[in-house]
Formats: C-alpha cells, structure tokens, sequence
C-alpha cells in the first residue's frame, strides 16, 4: 500500500523540465546568461542584490586602512557582482534549466568551473602579494570537489555538495590568512559553484505544487 504523502505527490519527466531556446538578438543574449523564461521576480532576485554588492564591496574594503589601488577597487566591484549576482542567479529554476539541459554534461560544467580560476588568480596576484600556495590549494579543491560532485548519482549530489562546502569554509578559517577586504571572497565561490550552480535541482515553473 502506498504511502498517502507519497501518492499525492505527482514527479513530472525530466523532459517536462527543458529550456526553451533563447530569443533573438539582445534579449537572446540576456537568456544565455541568466536561462531562457527567466520571470520578473527571478530577474529582481539576481540583478537587484548583485547591483547593490557593486557598491558595497568596494565601499567595505575602502573603510580599511589601505591603500587600494584603482584597479584593486573596480575588481572588487566586480567580484561582488559576480559572486552576489552568480549565487543567486544559478538558483533560479530558469538557470537550472538552462545550465542542466540535456547537452550540458560533465566536460560543460568542469568548464565553467574551470573559468573561476582566473577569479583565484587574480586574487592571489593582486591582493596576496602573489600567493601561490593560495592558488594551487583553493584551484585544486574546488576543481576536485567540483568533480567528485558531478561523479556522484543525483540523489546523493546535495549532501556531498554541502558537505565539501562546509569543509571548504573550515579551510578558508584555519589554512589560508584572510584576504583583507575580500573576505568573503571564498565563502562566496564555492557556495556559487558547488551548491547553486553544479547541483541538478527540479527546476519548478510558477504555480506548480507538490
């Protein structure tokens, strides 16, 4: 006999959940970035959040006592609109329908991954004083995590995801000094990648219930 929770719950075709392909021209463009049929409301939660990070960020770091070159300060802007705006937007079921569309496999995904290691770099050049260590440590766990998690079956996907996350905020408090004014800089990348963006989530369409 099934469970009546059970039963009352209807799981759509994995079909049901693909992207619509993006509109021509500009908009098309905008559809690439954020996935196709984003809503209203979706728009609002990644762009008004990662508009404001823009601000604040290099507001933040030029409250400390030092001296930031102009350079260092627009990076940190766009670091925060990356990371705010990336967090968010990987969240949203038009992304995840997007991003985890059928010809989207392993080689897609360790790519995009892959691109944040100019983000790592950058930091380790222009705000650690050319920290390699730094770079080879933060680039080879978030490459490793990033594939163990894509090698995982779906349903055990999220837990792991979360767990390598927990372990990599336990690395960036107790084996790599703070970044100053970019102290969130790691918390930020990896919640970004190995939870909102490698994670194959049920990407629900408005007014759709359990």
């Amino acid at each position: 006999m099934k469970d009546p929770i059970q039963a009352s719950i209807q799981f759509e075709p994995q079909e049901c959940w693909s992207s619509p392909m993006p509109r021509p021209g500009l908009r098309g463009q905008l559809d690439r970035f954020i996935g196709p049929s984003a809503t209203v409301v979706e728009m609002i939660l990644q762009f008004v959040p990662a508009l404001l990070a823009a601000i604040a960020a290099p507001a933040y770091a030029m409250a400390l006592s030092i001296a930031w070159t102009p350079l260092q300060l627009g990076l940190i802007s766009v670091l925060g609109v990356d990371f705010v705006g990336g967090v968010l937007t990987n969240a949203t079921a038009a992304a995840k329908r997007w991003y985890h569309r059928p010809s989207q496999g392993w080689q897609q995904h360790m790519g995009f991954v892959a691109l944040h290691l100019v983000h790592i770099g950058l930091v380790a050049l222009l705000f650690r004083g050319g920290d390699w260590p730094f770079f080879v440590g933060v680039s080879g766990y978030l490459l490793g995590a990033s594939a163990l998690i894509l090698g995982c079956p779906l349903y055990l996907q999220r837990p792991i995801a979360l767990g390598l996350y927990a372990v990599a905020l336990l690395g960036d408090r107790y084996c790599f000094a703070a970044t100053s004014g970019l102290e969130w800089f790691l918390p930020l990348l990896f919640l970004k990648l190995l939870v909102s963006h490698l994670l194959h989530e049920t990407p629900y369409r408005p007014g759709e219930k359990l």
